[in-house]
């Protein structure tokens, strides 16, 4: 071959090696700059949807939570002067404002690894047997003196005007269970804390109570030692 051909042919060969990869090159970054394109117009469209379904639930909330406080009747001077009971009968006539109660505290618990709910005689046990259902725990009755067969443990507690008890049933809570403790309304905490009391003699560990209704002016959540209270509404 004659010097100056083959001289030639090796600029040649390279310039053809550097333009193929030119060639790959630009394809590798137009294929990058559509699959950034297809990410973030679809996946930007998946994310502002996110956000808008959170924005939506967040209201949906608020909503649900404005519904039960308006479908709970005050009635005064029950059961005697001064008293502004908080009637959930009235919430009870309405099945959407009691779905919505049973629905928000089954989105809180569902994923804490409970294993207990137990209900406070009586009004606790309205909502604490539906959240125990479809959170996959066992349903606990606290119930007043003499209402329950066999044997049971008892705690006292001291109400405004004298004192009261509640029952369980030995053995129905064992020391590894996760418990919550669920009751209509919290006012002065008594009886919350005679509850507590009760499941952790037996060993369990409780882990949150949970009300429909605080009484704030009543200072209960101060009587929980730190115990985590989550309540839907206030009192009107």
């Amino acid at each position: 071959m004659c010097p100056c051909l083959a001289t030639s042919f090796v600029p040649l060969a390279i310039q053809l090696l550097l333009f193929t990869a030119a060639c790959f090159l630009a394809f590798f970054l137009f294929l990058c700059c559509l699959c950034v394109l297809v990410v973030f117009f679809e996946g930007g469209g998946v994310w502002l949807l996110w956000l808008g379904v959170m924005a939506g639930g967040k209201e949906e909330k608020d909503a649900r939570i404005e519904a039960i406080a308006s479908s709970i009747r005050v009635v005064p001077n029950f059961p005697k002067p001064g008293i502004m009971f908080q009637d959930i009968t009235t919430l009870l006539l309405n099945p959407k404002a009691f779905r919505n109660v049973v629905e928000l505290f089954v989105n809180r618990y569902i994923d804490k690894g409970i294993t207990v709910v137990a209900g406070v005689e009586a009004r606790g046990f309205i909502f604490a047997a539906p959240i125990a259902l479809a959170i996959g725990a066992k349903f606990i009755p606290l119930r007043k003196p003499r209402k329950l067969p066999g044997e049971v443990i008892s705690e006292k507690y001291d109400l405004e005007y004298g004192t009261d008890c509640l029952e369980m049933h030995v053995g129905a809570v064992q020391p590894e269970d996760r418990a919550l403790v669920v009751d209509d309304l919290i006012a002065t905490g008594g009886t919350l804390c005679a509850a507590m009391n009760l499941l952790e003699r037996a060993g369990a560990e409780v882990v949150e109570c949970a009300c429909v209704i605080e009484l704030p002016e009543l200072k209960g959540r101060e009587r929980l030692n730190g115990k985590p209270l989550h309540i839907l509404v206030e009192s009107r």
